[in-house]
């Protein structure tokens, strides 16, 4: 096979890996309603399933980051899809059991944050030159952003064959959508080639320079930049984490029917491929990327706050289609919301520890909101998502203000470096 269309069709392959492993930890993103009825449990325990595994998360990322630099990223990926699909099949058949489920969650942070994230990272960047980079990652980004929907999207099939029956449907759709995992899984084994970088090479200076390194950890603690930086990215996950809470909201207060609301879910998750949209703005029309957050963080918060003055008798495909525009915006948010590290004047020798702390910080949004919000819902049911959207609105103008902050520190900080 042609060395180049080895290399792209390899990317295409890790876009479909980080597409479908994380469907069943995220599995409510689409199937809320479904999956709640066929476990038996309420809002907030759906909620401590997504606390205990981005909790768990956080814990990982370090030390699986440092694991994934001693072992072999085909090795590392191809065991972690293949055994997360065993945890969907597990799952599909044991859903009842609320303890099971929360062993196979908490298992589901080995199999796909410990040393899965850190060796599709390192996987992409090999692949590439340097020279490379950023077309490499957006075109893993975008293939990532495809997978995603369609395995979504493979799932919703075969939900909706149940003919109405939420637990049987939800049942089929665990089983199906966790099955692409192994696809991906099969894929890499024929495409991804098993050699570490020579040493000497440039990808091998690349993974060198990507370790993480205990030295620098004082140093990162003591900026102050990295940490404001570091909540300009909790807000603008938080931003796009929370938009999955359209889906129960247009089912229990506008009261669209819950296959149309996962569909609409889907094509939300597709808007993923916006991301460089946004990058293109930040870069060529705003020049900065402070300056586009801080645009994009306060015309989501002015969007969330139009949904409070929505009334529950509009027609629900004007209220459907309407909630794919503040998540459109969220995705151009998220997708260059870590670069903020660059404009925040973060040396490039440690950008990489940097981005693990920040991804410590910038993550617990996965975890604290769905709880928050959770509580919400139990507490007042419908009229919780009032506050779910305040919430949000407030996150926002937090984001944009950190932001602000980031930018005129950078500044200040270049200036006194020349």
């Amino acid at each position: 096979m042609n060395s180049k269309l080895r290399k792209y069709l390899t990317v295409i392959a890790l876009g479909l890996a980080g597409g479908s492993i994380y469907f069943l930890p995220y599995v409510k993103f689409v199937f809320y309603d479904a999956q709640i009825a066929s476990m038996g449990i309420n809002n907030t325990q759906s909620g401590i399933l997504m606390t205990m595994y981005t909790v768990a998360n956080m814990i990982l990322y370090i030390p699986g980051g440092i694991l994934a630099d001693k072992i072999s990223a085909k090795k590392a990926l191809v065991v972690s899809l293949g055994l997360t699909s065993v945890l969907a099949y597990i799952y599909a058949f044991t859903m009842k059991s609320f303890a099971v489920s929360m062993m196979i969650w908490l298992a589901l942070s080995l199999t796909t944050a410990f040393v899965f994230w850190s060796s599709l990272m390192k996987a992409v960047r090999i692949i590439g030159t340097e020279e490379e980079q950023g077309f490499m990652y957006g075109l893993y980004y975008a293939c990532n952003g495809i997978t995603n929907a369609l395995t979504n999207a493979f799932a919703l099939k075969f939900f909706n064959t149940a003919g109405g029956d939420l637990q049987e449907g939800f049942f089929r759709a665990v089983l199906s959508g966790g099955s692409i995992a192994i696809v991906a899984g099969i894929l890499l084994m024929v495409l991804m080639k098993d050699n570490k970088a020579a040493k000497g090479s440039t990808a091998a200076a690349a993974v060198d320079e990507d370790k993480f390194k205990f030295s620098d950890v004082g140093k990162i603690l003591r900026s102050p930049i990295v940490w404001i930086a570091s909540f300009v990215i909790f807000c603008g996950d938080g931003i796009y984490t929370s938009v999955s809470y359209f889906n129960p909201y247009l089912t229990e207060v506008i009261g669209v029917a819950p296959s149309d609301s996962s569909l609409i879910s889907v094509i939300r998750n597709g808007l993923m491929l916006l991301a460089p949209v946004g990058g293109l703005l930040a870069d060529k029309v705003f020049k900065s990327t402070c300056k586009w957050l801080t645009t994009s963080f306060l015309i989501v918060g002015a969007l969330f706050a139009s949904v409070l003055f929505i009334p529950a008798s509009i027609n629900p495909t004007a209220a459907s289609v309407y909630t794919l525009i503040p998540s459109a915006v969220a995705m151009m948010l998220y997708g260059v919301v870590f670069s903020v590290m660059s404009e925040a004047g973060i040396p490039r020798m440690l950008t990489g520890t940097a981005i693990g702390i920040a991804s410590i910080i910038g993550y617990v949004p996965d975890s604290l909101y769905s709880l928050i919000f959770g509580g919400f819902l139990d507490k007042f049911g419908g009229h919780g998502y009032n506050y779910i959207f305040i919430f949000l609105i407030v996150s926002c103008v937090i984001g944009a203000t950190f932001a602000v902050i980031v930018r005129r520190m950078g500044l200040k900080a270049a200036k006194q470096n020349k």
